[in-house]
């Protein structure tokens, strides 16, 4: 269980280690500080229907009720430790799971944790405007809870710096709350993270998409020869499924809202099913292509070093290592990678310990790739004959081997010019942000009300019927 007789809640004994408590606790100023600075705008006196974490057992995990969000209690939740548990890649392969830094390996790990950290916060300040626009209670509610566990996940990190990291950690985590999301003199570490997301479809398109390379990194970190940071891991992805959920029904839902119009109205065009008041599958084709082409270029490049060391090192594995068949040090394994030779596109064999981001950027697609067809099956009953299609990977990427080359949603190689005359048509352009964002005036607040542009879910969150107050203004 987790005890929250303390000012810190957590299950990591904090109430012994009196140093590294009181540092903690000098960081929660801080922290509620950056909360009421950078937080959901104008939130802070809201009553949330709101789950909370109670253990890390996986029934019965978490409670529901209703919380302000400043005194929401976030702390630092580890899955049990399993005695026995080794290595189980790299040259320490079968050595004891390390339950402190190998000095060798700090300064990469400490590097590994503060990139994973500095994620957290920065979809908190993305996503800080969307309550002022929100399209019901119910996702009101779900935006908040995001939130919330984006901000305990940054805790989760800070632990991990603060507790074994000395004087080193406490400065990163000093600088986790300095950097801005977008801040033209101290952006987050990651492009992803300083996109803006004005609008509920970039939320629901950011949740689905950016916040499931957050479940892959996590899942590699998960099998991490530091223990401690592999425990945080695994419960860490407990609460990221929630996330994606948001994100994927979230789409879904304003799909289904735009084939119910389109059907009703007889309406094809993306000029006529606008004026509709819903959003044109067009348009939500080229949300798409922006976010999938954005987040993949979070996995980093096709062959890479640091990768390589990682997994040698024994510090960040594969996405479900154990359950992979192969000797789990890839000494002579090769995987394929893609890059631009002339107007073609051509497979090459590199060494399996360098695609490393490769293979895992593959798995996410895998992954993505079937949430498509579940979207494209809401059109498919809907009698419209439009699909949704993830474009090709080298379309719109800025690192690795595709990075400088203009390579359309299907696989072409163009020239620069003959990309850019086709950009409007595969991108949002200003035009399409700006009626998405049209849709997004004021908020619709009103228990078991919806915006016109999305439907209602299928059920409500924790067996609560639609009409539910999730959110009380005060």
């Amino acid at each position: 269980m987790i005890d929250y007789t303390e000012k810190i809640p957590n299950n990591v004994d904090l109430g012994r280690d009196r140093v590294l408590q009181r540092a903690l606790e000098h960081w929660q100023p801080a922290y509620m500080s950056w909360w009421y600075d950078m937080g959901p705008t104008e939130s802070h006196n809201y009553e949330v229907y709101l789950r909370t974490a109670i253990t890390v057992e996986p029934d019965g995990w978490a409670k529901f009720g209703y919380v302000r969000m400043p005194e929401y209690r976030w702390g630092i939740f580890l899955q049990p430790r399993t005695a026995e548990r080794q290595v189980n890649f790299g040259t320490h392969k079968g050595d004891a799971a390390w339950q402190e830094v190998p000095g060798e390996y700090r300064s990469t790990l400490r590097r590994v944790i503060v990139t994973q950290g500095d994620t957290e916060p920065a979809s908190v300040e993305q996503q800080r405007m969307l309550g002022m626009c929100c399209p019901s209670l119910y996702d009101l509610r779900n935006i908040f809870q995001v939130n919330v566990e984006e901000g305990r996940h940054l805790w989760a990190m800070v632990y991990l710096l603060h507790r074994y990291f000395g004087r080193d950690g406490r400065e990163e985590a000093e600088a986790l709350l300095e950097r801005r999301s977008g801040d033209v003199d101290n952006p987050r570490i990651l492009g992803a993270f300083n996109e803006p997301t004005p609008d509920w479809l970039a939320f629901y398109m950011f949740t689905f998409f950016t916040d499931r390379d957050g479940k892959f990194q996590l899942s590699a970190l998960a099998e991490s020869g530091f223990d401690p940071l592999a425990r945080t891991c695994r419960f860490m992805l407990t609460e990221e499924a929630h996330h994606m959920f948001v994100g994927e029904t979230g789409v879904s839902r304003i799909l289904q809202r735009t084939c119910e119009v389109m059907k009703e109205h007889k309406a094809e065009s993306p000029g006529d099913v606008r004026a509709l008041g819903v959003i044109d599958l067009e348009t939500m084709q080229r949300y798409l292509n922006f976010h999938y082409s954005v987040t993949i270029d979070l996995f980093g490049s096709d062959a890479s070093s640091n990768a390589a060391t990682y997994y040698t090192t024994g510090l960040k594995g594969r996405y479900d290592e154990t359950k992979i068949e192969d000797d789990h040090v890839l000494a002579d394994e090769v995987y394929p990678v893609f890059e631009v030779v002339g107007n073609k596109i051509v497979e090459r064999k590199v060494p399996a310990l360098t695609a490393l981001n490769e293979r895992l950027r593959d798995d996410y697609i895998h992954e993505i790739q079937a949430g498509v067809d579940r979207w494209n099956r809401v059109m498919e009953k809907a009698g419209i004959s439009f699909r949704l299609k993830l474009p090709h990977k080298g379309f719109h990427r800025a690192i690795g081997n595709f990075a400088g080359h203009f390579i359309s949603p299907d696989g072409e190689v163009l020239a620069k010019e003959a990309w850019q005359n086709h950009e409007r048509e595969w991108l949002p352009a200003p035009e399409d942000h700006a009626f998405v964002q049209s849709l997004m005036i004021g908020r619709v607040v009103e228990p078991g009300k919806f915006a016109n542009w999305i439907a209602p879910p299928i059920r409500g969150i924790n067996g609560q019927p639609l009409n539910f107050e999730y959110v009380r203004f005060n």
